[in-house]
């Protein structure tokens, strides 16, 4: 068992003095492990009357509890040195760090001096053409809205136009139709009184010519009344000779 931890310790790769603490607080531990290693495989219970077997076991397993309950205790009471004694070595560390890097970069800029000045040069530019960029980027963007706003004042101005010529030509198209109605009623009212004028005319001059034709046949009756009163009365005046067949007219031979 001494061996076993001799090994333990020696491949932590600890310092000898750390390494001889470790010894120190641990070998007992392990000579005790190992005596009750042989001292336990010796108590072989078998039967329920093997009393002080059972005993022994019970005195052997509360002493091994003990010693088991003290070597966490050393643990814990290492490990809590270990770790003040690391935060010291980190605080230690820590001071000197703050005194050195300092000096240590203050050295590093004389040292670098050309390139640190090259390198701030390229930044310098660097930063330069990035603000140029970016101001050209802004004062396109601004130029390209500004030219999207000045196109749809445009298309609204045209939109608004095209609105107002389409406005007056559906006016101008209404009042053309209100005109052709008008226009159109008017020569349909004058067609009609034409028509009613020509009708009355024509029924006029019609019942003219039966008037006419009216007067005419009373006249031609007429005409033929007296005709055949004056030829009865000349046929009245005529005797025929019914020896010579002759026609003599009262004072007048025929």
């Amino acid at each position: 068992m001494d061996n076993q931890l001799s090994v333990i310790v020696k491949e932590s790769g600890l310092e000898k003095t750390k390494a001889q603490v470790l010894l120190d607080n641990f070998s007992a531990y392990f000579q005790i492990a190992s005596e009750w290693e042989k001292k336990a495989k010796t108590i072989v219970v078998s039967d329920a009357n093997q009393e002080a077997d059972m005993k022994m076991a019970r005195v052997g397993r509360l002493f091994l509890r003990q010693k088991r309950i003290a070597i966490e205790h050393t643990r814990k009471d290492l490990k809590e040195q270990s770790l003040r004694e690391g935060k010291a070595i980190d605080g230690i560390a820590n001071v000197l760090k703050a005194l050195i890097v300092p000096i240590e970069e203050y050295l590093e800029k004389q040292e670098r001096y050309v390139e640190i000045k090259v390198a701030e040069e390229e930044k310098r530019k660097q930063i330069e053409a990035e603000t140029k960029a970016e101001q050209e980027r802004i004062a396109k963007e601004k130029a390209e809205a500004e030219e999207r706003e000045r196109i749809r004042k445009e298309n609204e101005r045209l939109k608004k136009e095209a609105e107002e010529r389409e406005r007056k030509i559906t006016e101008e198209r209404a009042k053309v139709e209100r005109e052709k109605k008008i226009q159109e009623e008017k020569a349909r009212k004058e067609r009609e009184a034409a028509a009613r004028t020509i009708n009355e005319e024509r029924e006029k001059h019609e019942r003219d010519l039966a008037a006419e034709r009216s007067e005419a046949e009373e006249k031609r009756r007429a005409f033929e009344e007296k005709a055949k009163k004056e030829k009865e009365a000349v046929e009245s005046r005529i005797i025929k000779c019914p020896f010579c067949r002759k026609s003599f007219n009262l004072g007048q031979a025929t």
